[in-house]
């Protein structure tokens, strides 16, 4: 089925045109994002329930953006009456006209930004989903996930709780100018089950997810994930620590995926290259990895969680190849600081909601596949370890430092498995270094989208990441 456009964004949509063309007699270019999205999130455990009505992109309201002399203001509002746009006018012009004062006052240059272009183009998508959000038999759904914990608890030894998750949002959004009306609505999904277990003294939790651009039907998957969870945690009180120091490792798809977003993620936001906070502006066009890395970034170059078909700013979703065959290509870009860099915007322009400001964000962040097998990559490796689980990670633009929490470690020796287990394991490294040392690359590829990403500690809105299996080399601890 189609995911449905919403129905109040379509009866508010005549008068927010009749507010731009009363805005644009004193602006030079106006837009209005409006978005109504809606969803639940639903967490059981032995110890607690817990059913909402929210998730992290859920919302209903709007959000005007002018420009005039080299400047730009925004102001969010809900409360709009279609019927009477010239009131809302009045309020936004004292606001915008405000703002715009302080900002000449500042007399800051990065600000100083042309206006964005508007030329005719209309869009309307729904995308397919299995069902709705709005539409979910919670009833049934909770007593999924309740079972689901009950059997978690049941089977596994020394497991002391076992939770089930499951989020799903209907997005909605539309973006208005003079002259373009683009709309789009869409489902993602996520759910996960984690388990926490204890052995003589030593408690432990390993965690399964899933995610797509799905309806509530990808829950149907859960209980799949309840043998692995069962595993790893058993696996996890066991396991050893790792002896710190340099390792060939395999990275699995989740892990690859881990790499992905720390080491060109936020250091190839290109807002950050405005202000001068990355490293990646002085390696475009250079070598950053060996021949095997290629990495993709977009809404386009994969289907998960944050695959739209416009972004926030009403520029269409796109597919950039960030790294070619170890090149440093191009980083990722939002509207105004595309602008500021004489460049084209890429897609990647996301606010957190209606309420917060544009920043140029990751969508998907993936590697390229390759051609490699795993057990030849296994068996090349005199003395390492396949890494799988993530827990987290993070950068420094400035200067390309990257480390990442892995959940475990399986244990290589002599091209095998040992058998053992270690964990958790911390990556550290210096980006260019380590993906300069990604030697093989495997066929397939997996994507992730549990969770969400931040930008300065805020700002958090919906990723995805991933990749296939890489081989490389890192400090370990």
């Amino acid at each position: 089925m189609k995911a449905p456009f919403s129905q109040f964004l379509a009866s508010q949509a005549d008068g927010l045109k009749a507010l731009i063309a009363l805005l644009g007699q004193r602006y030079d270019y106006v837009s209005v994002l409006s978005t109504d999205s809606k969803g639940f999130a639903a967490r059981i455990s032995q110890r607690a329930k817990s059913v909402a009505n929210d998730t992290m992109t859920t919302e209903r309201g709007h959000v005007v953006r002018v420009h005039r002399d080299g400047l730009y203001s925004e102001a969010a509002f809900n409360d709009f009456d279609p019927a009477h746009p010239e009131i809302m006018a009045e309020r936004l012009t004292r606001v915008l006209d405000n703002q715009l004062a302080v900002l000449a006052a500042t007399g800051v240059e990065p600000y100083n930004t042309g206006a964005l272009s508007d030329e005719p183009r209309t869009l309307f998508v729904e995308m397919e989903t299995g069902r709705l959000p709005e539409e979910e038999d919670m009833e049934a759904l909770i007593d999924t996930l309740s079972a689901i914990s009950d059997e978690g608890v049941k089977r596994g030894e020394g497991v002391i709780d076992c939770m089930a998750n499951a989020q799903s949002t209907h997005i909605s959004k539309m973006f208005l100018t003079a002259h373009q009306d683009l709309r789009q609505s869409y489902v993602y999904s996520e759910g996960g089950v984690a388990v926490i277990a204890m052995k003589d003294g030593r408690n432990e939790m390993s965690h399964e997810g899933l995610s797509g651009r799905k309806g509530p039907e990808l829950f149907d998957g859960l209980k799949d994930k309840l043998d692995d969870a069962l595993r790893v945690a058993g696996e996890l009180l066991s396991a050893g620590r790792v002896e710190p120091g340099e390792y060939d490792f395999i990275a699995a798809p989740d892990v690859s995926g881990l790499i992905a977003h720390e080491a060109f993620g936020h250091g190839v936001e290109m807002d950050m290259f405005v202000k001068e906070r990355a490293l990646g502006a002085q390696y475009i066009g250079k070598r950053v990895g060996s021949d095997n890395v290629t990495m993709h970034e977009g809404a386009l170059c994969a289907e998960n969680v944050t695959s739209y078909a416009f972004d926030d700013e009403g520029t269409l979703a796109g597919d950039v190849i960030e790294i070619d065959r170890g090149i440093l290509k191009t980083g990722i870009c939002d509207a105004l600081s595309a602008l500021r860099l004489g460049t084209k915007p890429t897609g990647n322009g996301k606010r957190q909601n209606f309420e917060h400001k544009v920043y140029t964000r990751m969508t998907n962040t993936l590697f390229d596949s390759g051609s490699d097998k795993l057990e030849d990559m296994i068996a090349s490796i005199k003395k390492g370890y396949l890494l799988e689980g993530i827990s987290s990670g993070m950068e420094d633009p400035k200067h390309w430092g990257i480390q990442c929490i892995v959940e475990r470690g399986y244990e290589i020796v002599d091209g095998k498995l040992t058998g053992k287990v270690v964990a958790p394991v911390v990556m550290t490294g210096y980006v260019p270094d380590l993906l300069g040392s990604v030697s093989m690359v495997s066929g397939d590829r997996g994507v992730f989208g549990n969770g969400g990403c931040g930008k300065g500690h805020k700002e958090w809105v919906k990723v995805a990441d991933g990749g296939p299996y890489l081989k490389a080399r890192a400090r370990l601890g």
